[in-house]
């Protein structure tokens, strides 16, 4: 596979990534609460600011410390059972997705540990500083890792295969595009948009993004499958 192509399996590993929803609703809890407390829009622009940084930042490093651990063990040569575990982590994350991504009833609220989503709530309404709207943007990402561990898992074997150079621009790659869900909310409420129908369009369109993220991940665990055992070459790079 040449450098385009594992290049494109990347974006589309990170768009996976974009579509799913907890530092979406962290950062529109946070811009939520700064505007209820009648900050200046700049303050708020500040704080959501800082936390987007914070997320990319987090994205940043969890993907290239998997990518640091697989090159650790597997050098240059990736064992087919590690492609086998990036489908089954791939096909796993995606039944868990279509079946219990979000908890039932109306509303956006997802399934994840309470611990974790409490600790995001209570942090979110104390945040009252840039740097702690950075380290609630770390918080967010982190949170998510159950279900972002695909995407990250499958990129991460990309690019340890890649030279040098272009491993940082798929790095920078997969987190431009993983931030796409981010920057589209964080645009919206900088334009003046109000929280509440930013919320109203994501609760109609839930079952969508639900549907989205789990066929995606059916499909990336597809690509795998294929360009791994059922190309001739006999492998994906």
């Amino acid at each position: 596979m040449d450098i385009v192509t594992s290049l494109t399996i990347v974006g589309f590993a990170a768009l996976i990534h974009a579509s799913f929803q907890l530092s979406v609703s962290v950062l529109m809890m946070l811009g939520g609460h700064a505007i209820g407390a009648k900050r200046s829009m700049a303050n708020v622009i500040r704080m959501t600011t800082s936390f987007l940084i914070g997320a990319g930042v987090m994205t940043a490093l969890l993907l290239s410390f998997i990518s640091l651990i697989l090159l650790n063990l597997f050098k240059y040569q990736i064992p087919e059972v590690a492609w086998a575990g990036a489908c089954g982590i791939s096909v796993g994350v995606a039944v868990g997705v279509w079946m219990f991504y979000y908890q039932r009833g109306k509303g956006t609220a997802l399934w994840i540990p309470r611990g974790m989503a409490d600790y995001l709530t209570e942090r979110t309404h104390k945040t009252k500083l840039s740097g702690e709207a950075f380290g609630l943007g770390l918080s967010s990402v982190f949170g998510e890792l159950l279900f972002i561990i695909a995407p990250l898992y499958v990129s991460s074997l990309v690019l340890i295969q890649l030279p040098s150079m272009w491993q940082l621009v798929g790095i920078i790659i997969y987190v431009a595009i993983s931030l796409i869900s981010l920057i589209i909310v964080w645009v919206m409420i900088g334009s003046g948009h109000s929280i509440s129908q930013i919320q109203k369009w994501r609760e109609a369109n839930k079952h969508f993004l639900q549907f989205t993220a789990g066929s995606g991940l059916m499909i990336l665990a597809f690509v795998v499958f294929s360009s791994v055992f059922l190309s001739n070459s006999g492998g994906l790079i």
